[in-house]
C-alpha cells in the first residue's frame, strides 16, 4: 500500500518499452534527431499552436529555468505561499536565476488568491529601484495540496498579469491529472486561458525521467538554449527523454494514467469518508488526498503496511486539526490498484 507519493511508482511498461526500443543504434545527439523533432511536433499538435519544448531532467529544474528565462535586474515573482516552487526547491529557482527572489502569495486550498496577488504586486512599483521590479507569477496545476485551478481562477490570475505586463507561469508537475479531472483540453487549460510558460511533468505520471520546459510563444524562447546548457540541462543523449514523451502521447496514455490515478484517489477519498477513525481535510480535485486522524492510528496503519506521509496544514486550513491528530498525505499514481486502496480501507475499519 504505497500512497507516499507518486515519484516512488516505476515506469509504465509501454514507456520501458519504448525506451528499450530507441537504445540501440546511432543518432544525432543534443536533441537533432528524427525522434526528438516528431515529439517537439507532437507538443505542437497537443497545444494545437507552435510551441518552443526543451527537456530537461526534473520538475526543480523545469520551474527554475522558466523565472530565469523572464527575470530581470531585481526581478520578483509571486507564487502561492505553500507553491513547491517556493517551499520545496532548496532554492534552486533563486540559484539559477542569479538573484531573482520569490513573493509568496495567500490564497485558500493552495491557489492564489487574485486579490492579494494584485495587492502583493503593487507592492513593488516599478519606479521604486529598492524593491526590485515584478517579473511573473506562477501558479501550480494540479496544487500542492491537491486542488484545482479551475479555468475561470486561470483567468482571473491571467488578468492580472495581463494587466501588469507580467508573464504568467505554471508549473504542471501534475498538469496530465489536472487535465483529467477538468476534462479541458492542453490549449484550454494554457495559451487560451493566458499561460505563458509551462512546467510539463511526465515523470509523475509513469515517465522514468521526462520533464519539459514548454513556451506558448517560441519567441519568447530564444535566449532558452544558452540558459539550459549553462544550467547542465541540455541531455547529450535526448533520445532518451523523447523516447519517454513518444510513448507517453501514444494513444493518449498520458490521460489514461491520469485518469486512473484521480480514480483511485477519489475510491481511496471514500475509504476514508466510510472511516470512524479518519477523516478527508478537503475534497481532493486530481490524485492527492489529505486526510486528518490522530497520530497513533498512523502509527498503526504504517505498521501494519500502509506508507504515506505527514503533512504540514497549509496556513489557510491551520485549524483544521483536533488536539492529538495530524494531517496525512496520501497519493496515488499510475500503478495503484483497487486492492491497494481497498486493503487500506480495510485497515481504517
Amino acid at each position: 500500500m504505497f500512497f507516499a507519493s507518486d515519484n516512488w511508482a516505476g515506469s509504465h511498461p509501454k514507456i520501458t518499452e519504448s525506451l528499450a526500443r530507441h537504445a540501440v543504434g546511432f543518432v544525432p545527439a543534443y536533441g537533432a534527431g528524427d525522434l526528438d523533432r516528431r515529439v517537439e511536433e507532437r507538443f505542437c499538435e497537443i497545444f494545437e499552436r507552435e510551441v518552443a519544448v526543451f527537456f530537461v531532467s526534473t520538475g526543480t529544474a523545469a520551474n527554475s529555468l522558466a523565472l530565469t528565462a523572464v527575470n530581470r535586474p531585481g526581478g520578483v515573482a509571486f507564487c502561492h505561499r505553500e507553491a513547491h516552487v517556493v517551499s520545496d526547491e532548496c532554492g534552486a529557482p533563486e540559484y539559477l536565476s542569479g538573484g531573482a527572489r520569490l513573493f509568496p502569495v495567500d490564497g485558500p486550498l493552495g491557489r492564489i488568491d487574485p486579490a492579494r496577488l494584485e495587492a502583493a504586486i503593487s507592492r513593488f512599483p516599478r519606479e521604486f529601484v529598492h524593491h526590485g521590479q515584478p517579473i511573473a507569477v506562477s501558479i501550480t496545476q494540479s496544487t500542492e495540496i491537491g486542488t484545482l485551478y479551475r479555468l475561470a481562477d486561470i483567468d482571473a490570475v491571467a488578468a492580472i498579469c495581463r494587466s501588469h505586463g507580467l508573464p504568467l507561469h505554471m508549473d504542471g508537475a501534475r498538469f496530465a491529472n489536472a487535465l483529467a479531472s477538468l476534462g479541458v483540453t492542453p490549449a484550454e487549460m494554457t495559451w487560451r486561458r493566458g499561460i505563458d510558460i509551462l512546467s510539463f511533468g511526465g515523470t509523475k505520471n509513469g515517465c522514468w525521467c521526462a520533464e519539459a520546459v514548454v513556451f506558448m510563444n517560441p519567441e519568447q524562447a530564444h535566449e532558452f538554449p544558452f540558459l539550459r546548457k549553462r544550467a547542465a540541462q541540455l541531455f547529450s543523449k535526448s533520445r532518451f527523454v523523447a523516447a519517454q514523451f513518444e510513448a507517453y502521447f501514444e494513444t493518449g496514455l498520458w490521460l489514461k494514467t491520469a485518469a486512473h490515478a484521480n480514480a483511485m484517489a477519489a475510491r481511496l477519498a471514500g475509504q476514508i469518508e466510510a472511516s470512524e477513525v479518519a477523516r478527508l481535510a478537503w475534497t481532493p480535485e486530481a490524485n492527492e488526498v489529505f486526510m486528518l486522524m490522530e497520530r497513533e492510528v498512523a502509527r498503526r496503519l504504517a505498521e501494519a503496511g500502509a506508507i504515506f506521509g505527514e503533512w504540514s496544514p497549509p496556513a489557510s486550513e491551520a485549524g483544521l486539526m483536533n488536539p492529538g491528530e495530524g494531517l496525512y498525505r496520501l497519493v496515488t499514481s499510475f500503478a495503484t490498484t483497487a486492492d491497494e486502496v481497498d486493503r487500506f480501507g480495510g485497515l481504517l475499519r
